[in-house]
């Protein structure tokens, strides 16, 4: 008889436990990969922060929080945090959607992303994984993307110090927009 596959362990707490700001995904991610850092529970080499945007800005994502019924949210970006396990199965965690958190890989892909065959030209989407450890030592954001013109917040920041790293400051401009754009990769 074929014994069952072991169950996985989540990395981070449950969703509720999580630090978490709405349209904030990068910030949230961060804070994930900041956690399974602290806990040594997995490599952290085993981890991805996934940017997906593309040159339009505007990626459809469905079965987000967001979300109505069975309509995607056209998103300027999102990021979500890829496990790559030594199990059989990868697992995403995305503190926006309401799938499984994590949820195994195949499911998500399938439900949250469609098939790009599917979907108009400037809605297909790009990919940059970065390594969880890279991510934590570059990645860094004065939130100045999130406020209007007026200098006026769109969405209500985190509470807790803007995310800043000693590699990031070195750089110019927002973490976030460095690590959206499609014509620089970080290094």
């Amino acid at each position: 008889m074929a014994r069952p596959a072991a169950a996985y362990e989540a990395a981070v707490p449950p969703r509720p436990a999580c630090a978490y700001t709405s349209c904030y995904c990068e910030e949230n991610v961060w804070k994930l990969c900041d956690y399974i850092r602290s806990q040594d529970q997995y490599p952290l080499e085993e981890f991805y922060a996934v940017f997906i945007s593309n040159d339009r800005r505007t990626i459809p994502l469905w079965k987000q929080k967001s979300g109505r019924g069975d309509e995607p949210v056209v998103w300027d970006y999102h990021v979500i945090l890829l496990h790559v396990s030594s199990g059989e199965q990868n697992f995403i965690y995305d503190l926006d959607t309401v799938l499984p958190f994590p949820c195994p890989f195949d499911m998500y892909s399938v439900e949250a992303f469609r098939l790009d065959d599917s979907l108009r030209p400037e809605f297909h989407r790009k990919i940059r994984m970065i390594r969880a450890d890279l991510y934590l030592k570059t990645f860094a954001s004065d939130r100045s993307h999130m406020k209007d013109a007026n200098g006026k917040w769109q969405k209500p920041p985190p509470s807790y110090p803007c995310i800043e790293t000693a590699a990031r400051l070195l750089q110019e401009g927002s973490g976030s927009i460095f690590f959206v754009s499609s014509d620089q990769i970080p290094r």
